[in-house]
């Protein structure tokens, strides 16, 4: 029975290896050995195809047309006025961004936080949507149904490009040309302090016939994995959708590729996003608002994933306006419950939501009280230790009884090994009269798993921790720790942990659990320093818990010490 409780943990670990191994080798571009269903695209060209440059592939985007798309030609949005209009450049900035949009379309182009900087440049501001030679990534809109103006339209823009002192607003505007008797103009409105845009969409009739022009929204990206992402640990990258009826649904640029993207085509609420570690970038249109969803390819490495809202007809003379909002901006959770329902999904927390957003929210109210995310995660996992005490003190008591009798044990083995029915036997006999139970270390120890798991995901995915200085030499704990002293300190308490257990009878087995640590503590490494100090911090509370229970039973810790 002793050997079962192994067998289980080998199990563990070797799943473990299993899923760290089909995500190196996702993230190397490689199709997934075990699982490729959970494959995630890691796109090796940072350009499209052909020779295009990414500046040049953002503006020749398809349009999203129901049905077959249709690419849009340099005349469907061509005008004697749209041809005399210069393409400029236009940069904007509140308190909290910079936005750069681009004049053809009044597409915005570039976007950087200036309370998050760049994790390869410090000094600079993080920057998510873009246009160079690294990354496409942009936000657009425009009217389809028709030759009419869209995101490859020329505009005109006026407004300010500053958030004045005491304001606490930013008006920009971006009018087009006259395209088949309709002209768009686009109002972006910027506020302090957010990142939530205000996007109104005026479509005037200036023709004689009425139209039914469909607006549509869409964000567009290339397939590359964010700059920075470490190989050691998966996070998603891709487009998600969101309904009240479908709930959230993420889509792999793998199953864009091949045409077996999944998601609600349709529904009167909900919104589009695109989503990466840390950040996220979201259209949400009125609820109410009938329209459709889509998400495809549209150049080599270049996707779209977007709204088309139902169509409006517009009589001769007439204006109709109808109102959007964009979010552009950190995944702060909770920001994101305010601004629309399911937006806080974007966080990625994998399996585990239901057990990590609680966490999380124990995790800010400590932050709340404490002023540090580095203590605050100290004190969830003391508090977490004092909520598992019982099962903790009931499974290393049942190793303590375990280690008690493995000296009998290993004899027995010894003694029976050319019989083993009888050895079998005699260690049943041995458990009942000692009343140990061979898997009540174990099991307590599974009943915690998906908390600690969801804790990880918590750490991983909570944006808080970039820049989040701990003590000393730790100034990010989304940073992996810059002299490796934490990732040491776990391998010591690791190695501690192992000679603090009973070994097991098999030899290769003890073998296996001391070089385990080893293995781990390589990961641990290029971890961020905040999942590694949860993890020290659980190790130094567990040794102390054991510690104690073992004095407290007559069974005084031994230090089991490897025999290679």
């Amino acid at each position: 029975m002793n050997d079962i409780r192994r067998t289980i943990l080998w199990v563990v670990f070797a799943f473990s290896l299993i899923m760290l191994w089909d995500q190196w080798q996702v993230y190397n571009g490689r199709s997934a050995t075990f699982f490729p269903g959970a494959s995630q695209p890691a796109a090796t060209a940072s350009a499209p195809a052909s020779g295009v440059s990414p500046a040049a592939a953002a503006s020749t985007t398809a349009l999203p047309q129901p049905g077959a798309p249709s690419v849009v030609t340099a005349d469907a949005s061509a005008s004697p006025a749209a041809a005399a209009i210069a393409r400029e450049r236009i940069e904007v900035s509140t308190d909290v961004l910079r936005l750069a949009f681009d004049t053809e379309g009044g597409s915005i182009v570039k976007s950087e936080f200036f309370r998050y900087p760049a994790q390869e440049h410090p000094e600079q501001p993080f920057v998510l949507l873009d246009t160079s030679a690294e990354r496409v990534y942009q936000a657009q809109s425009g009217l389809i149904g028709g030759p009419f103006p869209n995101h490859k339209t020329p505009m005109t823009f006026s407004g300010e490009r500053a958030l004045a002192d005491g304001a606490d607003t930013l008006t920009l505007r971006f009018e087009s040309p006259e395209v088949g008797g309709v002209r768009l103009n686009k109002i972006y409105t910027l506020k302090r302090g957010s990142y939530v845009i205000d996007v109104k969409h005026e479509v005037v009739n200036a023709g004689g016939q009425s139209v039914s022009p469909q607006l549509y929204v869409q964000l567009v990206r290339d397939g590359n994995k964010p700059t920075g992402e470490s190989s050691f640990y998966f996070t998603f990258t891709g487009p998600a959708f969101y309904t009240d009826a479908k709930k959230f649904q993420k889509i792999d640029f793998s199953d864009i590729d091949k045409g077996k993207a999944d998601f609600a085509a349709s529904s009167p609420d909900g919104w589009v996003a695109m989503v990466q570690h840390y950040f996220a970038s979201a259209w949400l249109l009125p609820t109410g608002q009938n329209h459709e969803n889509f998400a495809r390819k549209i150049d080599a490495n270049l996707y779209a994933a977007g709204m088309i809202a139902q169509a409006s007809t517009v009589a001769p003379g007439a204006t109709y306006s109808t109102e959007a909002r964009l979010f552009v901006g950190p995944q702060e959770e909770q920001a994101l419950e305010g601004i629309a329902p399911g937006l806080e999904l974007v966080k990625d927390y994998g399996m585990f939501t239901l057990i990590s957003k609680p966490l999380y929210w124990l995790l800010a109210k400590l932050h709340g009280v404490l002023g540090n995310w580095g203590w605050a995660i100290v004190a969830l996992v003391v508090l977490l230790k004092v909520v598992f005490y019982p099962l903790n003190a009931k499974a290393f008591s049942s190793m303590a009884r375990m280690k008690a009798v493995n000296p009998r044990i290993m004899e027995m083995r010894e003694r029976l090994k050319d019989d083993p029915r009888q050895m079998q036997t005699e260690m049943m006999r041995l458990y009942r009269e000692e009343k140990v139970n061979p898997l009540g270390g174990c099991l307590p120890m599974l009943v915690q798993m998906p908390v600690f798991i969801a804790l990880y995901w918590v750490l991983l995915s909570s944006v808080e921790m970039r820049g989040a200085p701990w003590i000393l030499w730790i100034h990010d704990l989304a940073a992996t720790d810059p002299y490796f002293i934490l990732p040491v300190v776990y391998t010591l308490t690791m190695l501690l942990q192992t000679a603090l257990n009973p070994p097991p009878p098999d030899p290769m087995q003890a073998k296996m659990m001391w070089i385990m640590p080893l293995v781990f503590s390589v990961m641990f490494l290029f971890f961020p320093s905040g999942l590694v100090l949860y993890w020290v911090t659980n190790n130094i509370l567990t040794i102390a818990q054991q510690w104690l229970i073992n004095i407290r039973m007559g069974v005084p810790p031994q230090f089991n010490l490897p025999k290679f």
